[in-house]
This record gives C-alpha cells, structure tokens and sequence, in this order.
C-alpha cells in the first residue's frame, strides 16, 4: 500500500517510490516498531494507514509526528482518513504536547480533514519538496495536546 501511494502521489510524500521499492523487510520493521500505525481493512483489505512516531531527543520529545497517511483512492470519501487520524491523536495524548505533520499546501482534502480534528496552520515550507522538477510547498500544521 505504501508503494503505490508513493506511485500515485509522489507530491504527498517525503520519500519516493524510488527509495523504497527495495528496502529490505527489516528496515521497514525496525521503522514500524519504533512509533505507532493505525490501519483501516475493508473487505478484509487494508485500505488505509496513519502513523505516529514520538520524538527521541531530549529536548523535542514533548512533540511527535504523523507520517505515512494514506487512504486508496476507492476507500476515499468514507470517514476513513478521519478515523485512522483520529486514533493516532488518541495514541499520542497522554505521550506529547504537540502533534505535529506537514502536508501539501495544494491538497485540499487533507487540510481539510486536519483542520477538522483541530490542526492549526503555523508556517509555510516553500520548495519542500522537488518531484520532477516541480516545486511543492507544504503547511506545517500542529495539534496541541493537554499535557501528558
């Protein structure tokens, strides 16, 4: 699922399909088992994914990040995003103050669903990311969590 929305939506994506296509199974493990990954199945198909990783650092793990969201194309427009978020924000209260994530500026859905759930906008990284030559800019946007 992460490959072909890395294929689908190079834009949406720090990394690309490129860079993961042959990382060994256990480096994606080891990435997996160092944070949290919310998953939605329908129809006994994983449609969905949202991901959550604390900071390490000293003085940033009062913070953490969402990663990796992604819904099929075919599973989008049922709440699934909106949930799979949802159990990420539930995974880090009580962990971090803040959750934060960048996201495309020209995606209109996503910003809509995280503004929805209470993500505020706090700055405007330009040329983030480079994909086939074309700039995208990307908001970085933050929920703030009681303390934990």
């Amino acid at each position: 699922m992460r490959l072909n929305g890395l294929r689908l939506h190079p834009d949406a994506f720090g990394s690309s399909f490129e860079e993961e296509v042959d990382r060994p199974v256990e480096a994606i493990a080891e990435a997996l088992e160092a944070g949290f990954v919310a998953g939605c199945e329908r129809s006994g198909l994983l449609v969905g994914v949202a991901g959550y990783r604390r900071n390490t650092h000293r003085k940033t793990r009062h913070r953490g990040g969402v990663w990796g969201m992604y819904v099929e194309p075919a599973a989008r427009g049922l709440g699934i995003g909106e949930r799979l978020l949802q159990a990420v924000i539930d995974r880090a209260r009580g962990e971090v103050e803040d959750l934060l994530l960048t996201v495309a500026a020209h995606n209109a859905p996503a910003i809509a669903l995280y503004r929805r759930l209470g993500f505020v906008e706090y700055g405007r990284d330009d040329r983030a990311l480079r994909v086939d030559g074309a700039d995208i800019d990307e908001l970085l946007m933050k929920l703030a969590l009681s303390r934990p």
